[in-house]
């Protein structure tokens, strides 16, 4: 029995005292724990050796406190394991020296034994539930497939990813093709996430902003809700588009638990598109996590006033950044957690 289940009752739409806190990205750069196993460790290995990537996913709960891990990973395991290369370049990012950009090249990628090619995955999820002992519940995630689609054609990431947009309106059966090896596998993965003993999963759609309305629908929503359908009586599913407000009404009507916003748009907004009664999380923007300590108190507590305490989970508006001072970061999760109190 989890000893905090604060998340897991905000996404099961019940009753409670205040929302539960996270942070996207808590497992990251701004932690100087981090730090010094990313100098010692390239980033691959830290994703494929289950006690670090175990070690990492708890910093922040032993530092920041939240109510919630999130396993250490990168989206990117899942076209390594489509026979897609990728590398992460320092001070570049993701670097994908063969991108896909013909029927052909679709049809080198494979849907991938689980298993066998992401094994090191549910190994440091079974070591992160025993290092967690129960305390807070662990989510598992994975990309979007158009998110992932935008890393395997343009080959490195991008402000307008138009080399991937033209792949999909110039080629769109082969991009249709790609899209769907990227659900199917993408949809094993997040099942053997749940096997192996994550409480929830997130899909991260990081690049459905780039999208027209229309195309998102055709080109990443419809995907999303595949691999939300898979999912959802397996385990709670939280859906996540940057920049994707125009389809939080879709969002809504999916069987998704929960739905994410970010900064752009507005608490009463985001319950508007939704309906009122659906789980949302968000949506603080992380760069005011920079500002004065009283100064992110006091937007915490105008951020959850807007949204309510119920059916709510509080959290940044995308992942928090490598320069936020630590006790700004506890700052954001303690104010969460005085919520209400007099």
């Amino acid at each position: 029995m989890i000893k905090n289940d604060l998340f897991l009752r905000a996404l099961n739409n019940e009753k409670v005292d205040r929302p539960p806190v996270w942070m996207m990205r808590q497992a990251g750069r701004y932690l100087p724990e981090f730090r010094a196993l990313r100098d010692k460790y390239d980033f691959f290995t830290r994703c494929r050796t289950p006690e670090l990537a175990a070690e990492i996913t708890v910093q922040p709960i032993r530092i920041v406190k939240p109510d919630v891990a999130i396993l250490f990973s990168d989206i990117l395991v899942v076209p390594q394991a489509m026979n897609i290369e990728v590398q992460m370049k320092e001070d570049f990012g993701p670097w994908l020296p063969n991108p896909i950009r013909s029927a052909k090249d679709v049809e080198q990628v494979i849907v991938p034994n689980i298993q066998e090619t992401l094994g090191y995955v549910m190994d440091a999820i079974k070591l992160t539930k025993e290092m967690l002992n129960n305390e807070v519940p662990l989510i598992g995630f994975a990309g979007s497939p158009w998110t992932i689609f935008c890393y395997a054609v343009e080959g490195k990431g991008s402000k307008s990813y138009d080399v991937a947009k033209s792949f999909c309106f110039t080629q769109p059966q082969a991009a249709h093709a790609l899209l769907q090896k990227i659900t199917d596998t993408t949809i094993l993965y997040l099942k053997e996430k749940v096997k192996s003993g994550v409480d929830a999963v997130q899909i991260f759609d990081s690049w459905g902003g780039m999208l027209s309305p229309a195309d998102y629908q055709e080109f990443s929503w419809q995907y999303i809700n595949q691999i939300v359908e898979a999912l959802a009586d397996e385990t709670r599913v939280i859906v996540f588009g940057k920049g994707c407000w125009f389809s939080l009404r879709e969002m809504a009507q999916s069987k998704a638990a929960a739905i994410g916003v970010d900064w752009t748009c507005s608490p009463e907004i985001a319950r508007y598109l939704t309906g009122g009664q659906k789980t949302l999380q968000g949506n603080f923007d992380p760069s005011r996590l920079l500002s004065p300590i009283p100064t992110i108190q006091k937007m915490v507590k105008e951020m959850i006033d807007a949204f309510g305490k119920d059916n709510y989970i509080a959290n940044l508006g995308h992942g928090i950044l490598p320069n936020v001072p630590v006790d700004h970061a506890k700052a954001f999760v303690d104010a969460v957690k005085m919520y209400g109190q007099k």
